[in-house]
């Protein structure tokens, strides 16, 4: 696989990592996955606004081979990571909302020209060589490179996971805390700097607009 797995980004995330150690991380992060797999929940995540049903799904499927579910923990299927990109192409990304009709359509082309089924129906292996075909710009049907396509998606999968989560994703602070980031801090006190330094500040789980500095953006 060519695009950077889960575990290859936490490698490079843990060259400057600043929370409680992967092991434990791990552990809660896996808890907090299956409370987020109930039925409540799964009744609860945000409607689409600008997707349609069928490109919903689909983006569904594949931010879940991106950045998927393991035994580290949650992905960006449980950060809201496509509840994120949705919000954001009717406001930031509007621009892009074109690009994702034409590349979701030919993705899903290319899946069952290639591999005999639409992309949701594949295997994840199956699934994971689309992608790679489409990354790598070898997938056919796609205006322009399907690489640009890959690249746009991936680039957004990442902000839907590990932005703050007062844009939509982020659900829960799952992906904060899968990279082990404590959180939004204005101030740190000598205490703080000191469980830094030992890896062991606790995350505070706050949305910088949480803080009276930070202004929201209205609309």
């Amino acid at each position: 696989m060519t695009f950077i797995s889960r575990r290859d980004l936490l490698k490079r995330v843990g060259m400057t990592s600043i929370a409680v150690p992967l092991i434990d991380r791990s552990a809660k992060a896996i808890a907090l996955r299956d409370a987020l797999h109930d039925g409540a929940d799964a009744q609860s995540r945000p409607a689409l606004q600008i997707f349609t049903a069928d490109e919903g799904k689909l983006m569904d499927a594949i931010v879940a081979r991106l950045i998927p579910t393991d035994e580290l923990g949650p992905g960006a299927t449980e950060a809201d990571a496509v509840a994120y990109i949705d919000r954001a192409l009717g406001d930031a990304l509007k621009s892009s909302r074109q690009a994702y009709a034409t590349g979701l359509a030919a993705l899903d082309s290319y899946a069952k020209a290639s591999r005999g089924a639409p992309f949701t129906q594949l295997s994840s292996v199956d699934q994971d060589s689309v992608l790679i075909d489409v990354e790598t710009g070898t997938a056919t049907g796609f205006t322009g490179s399907s690489a640009t396509f890959f690249a746009m998606v991936l680039n957004h999968t990442h902000q839907g996971t590990f932005g703050d989560p007062y844009y939509g994703g982020n659900a829960n602070f799952v992906g904060w805390d899968l990279l082990q980031y404590p959180g939004v801090r204005t101030m740190v006190t000598a205490a703080d700097q000191q469980a830094l330094e030992h890896k062991q500040l606790k995350p505070n789980h706050t949305s910088a607009y949480d803080y009276q500095n930070f202004t929201r953006a209205k609309g």
